[in-house]
């Protein structure tokens, strides 16, 4: 047997060597069942649903299984034993692995198995019941899952020596502690109440005119693959569809992103689509020779709402890029623009995508008030994990939090209230905090680039973004999960994350100082 050009073949090096066998094989399963998970929510009929929530609950099982091997444990044991003779790629990897092991080996697999099938159940009936405005109907849905993830993180917390809401936090925000969030989230309550008053009354003043539809969804679509194409995703490698929630699924080879479309409303469904681009490209440009390893994955969801805002909110939502996209946005409703020419200009397209309103729905805020939304969540979630708050007691609770935070009632809306997310009918529990980390980590990252891309603005008002997408790789898409988050963002930015950057934007474009 010929030894290996790096290092002698030993058992510590085919330990190693095994573990990335596994975890490629593990990958692959983890390729099939994103894209059933994908169908589920944009292809497949209604009466799918119970075959397909078991047949996900049987291929997620299959996957914790195969995770929770015996073997895995040994060959990490091996592998770190002899830890000095990998590279930085391996040892990050290896340190990767360890953290998947012991997440997975801290759950039954009955208990996941469970948690699946509930959350399956949830999801299809959140989709039905949600424009049925029907919060008693789905109720026992989402205690059902709220049970279950519990259970989950009181399992992840004997593990991790977390509390058990951290526990599942880290599954999403590796590293990440509420504890830290909750610094950060202090910082902004002190700053964006006042901030949100000055804007409002800036804008009172501003006249903006709302282009008026309808406007034929095949019209959007087109409008939006223009766009996602001349910002460098790779239609060869994915696609877009239609969902109840936008969102971006798939894997880094075939990455596949959603939006949902409004024929009143372009502005809506647009922006979906850039924010979702902006996950994609993160996906498509990950370390092509680490994936199907742990090391090659996005590094947690706080960086990957990064992308996304950075491409939506930092570039998309700019008067630079408003100059370059009003002819397209033109070409792509001729009849409404004839119409409404002063409406489909670049100042008043930048007039509308800046527009700060208080509202009831995320996906729509802006990014000023945003972070209100999550707050509430963040909050929310907090205290149904810890039992604090029922799920029987979300709709007064939500009704209270939206009046405190952005002077609204959902009283009774609850469409528009407590029912207008996917994430906890599908279980995802501990994801919220991210997007407002993502925001501030996007307007840090964004900050870096200004000073680091000569001619950056200019650059975005021709749409090249080719020199920013050349300093995100080197930064951050190459890297994969090499650092850990708080180094990747130190390593890019110069600084651990803060509000700071994000506050400088949002008082430079909504107030026009520094």
């Amino acid at each position: 047997m010929r030894s290996s050009p790096r290092r002698a073949v030993d058992s510590v090096s085919m330990s190693y060597a095994a573990l990335e066998r596994h975890h490629h094989r593990l990958a692959q399963l983890e390729h099939l069942e994103a894209i059933a998970a994908w169908d589920e929510a944009t292809m497949m009929p209604e009466g799918g649903s119970d075959a397909r929530g078991e047949a996900l609950a049987t291929v997620r099982g299959l996957i914790h299984e195969q995770s929770t091997l015996p073997a895995v444990g040994e060959w990490l044991a091996k592998a770190d034993a002899d830890r000095g003779t990998l590279d930085a790629w391996q040892g990050a990897n290896l340190r990767e692995m360890k953290r998947a092991f012991v997440r997975a080996t801290a759950l039954p697999q009955e208990l996941v198995e469970a948690s699946s099938r509930a959350e399956s159940r949830s999801e299809q009936a959140w989709r039905k019941l949600r424009k049925e405005n029907d919060w008693a109907t789905y109720r026992p849905f989402l205690e059902e899952v709220f049970a279950l993830k519990r259970e989950v993180g009181q399992a992840l917390s004997a593990a991790l020596g977390l509390g058990a809401y951290d526990a599942l936090l880290d599954g999403y925000e590796p590293g990440g502690r509420s504890a830290d969030i909750g610094v950060l989230f202090r910082r902004l309550g002190e700053f964006l109440p006042g901030f949100i008053e000055r804007v409002l009354d800036k804008q009172r003043g501003e006249t903006v005119l709302v282009p008026t539809g309808p406007f034929p969804i095949d019209e959007q679509r087109a409008l939006g693959v223009s766009l996602m194409k001349r910002l460098g995703f790779d239609f060869r490698r994915g696609r877009l569809d239609v969902s109840h929630h936008p969102f971006c699924g798939g894997v880094p080879q075939d990455v596949r992103i959603t939006t949902r479309f409004d024929e009143l409303d372009f502005i809506k469904a647009t922006m979906g689509v850039l924010h979702e681009t902006g996950h994609a490209k993160y996906e498509q440009h990950l370390p092509a020779a680490h994936l199907g390893q742990p090391v090659g994955r996005a590094r947690g969801m706080s960086v990957h709402e990064s992308q996304s805002l950075m491409l939506e909110m930092q570039v998309c939502r700019s008067r630079e890029f408003c100059e370059f996209s009003a002819p397209i946005v033109r070409a792509a409703f001729p009849g409404a623009a004839a119409r409404e020419p002063l409406a489909f200009s670049p100042e008043n397209l930048h007039r509308l995508v800046t527009r700060v309103r208080p509202s009831f729905i995320r996906t729509d805020a802006d990014e000023v008030t945003y972070p209100c939304h999550v707050v509430l969540r963040f909050e929310m979630e907090q205290a149904l994990i810890e039992k604090r708050l029922e799920v029987a007691d979300i709709p007064e609770a939500w009704d209270a939090a939206m009046k405190r935070l952005l002077g609204l009632s959902t009283a009774g809306n609850f469409e528009n209230g407590c029912m207008q997310d996917v994430h906890w009918p599908a279980g995802l529990i501990g994801y919220f905090p991210t997007y407002t980390l993502g925001a501030l980590t996007a307007a840090q990252l964004f900050e870096q680039a200004e000073s680091s891309v000569p001619g950056l603005g200019q650059s975005i008002a021709r749409g090249e973004l080719a020199e920013l997408d050349r300093f995100l790789d080197e930064k951050l898409w190459g890297q994969g999960s090499r650092l850990e988050t708080d180094a990747l963002i130190r390593n890019a930015t110069g600084r651990p994350l803060d509000t700071a950057a994000f506050e400088r934007r949002l008082t430079r474009r909504y107030l026009g100082s520094a």
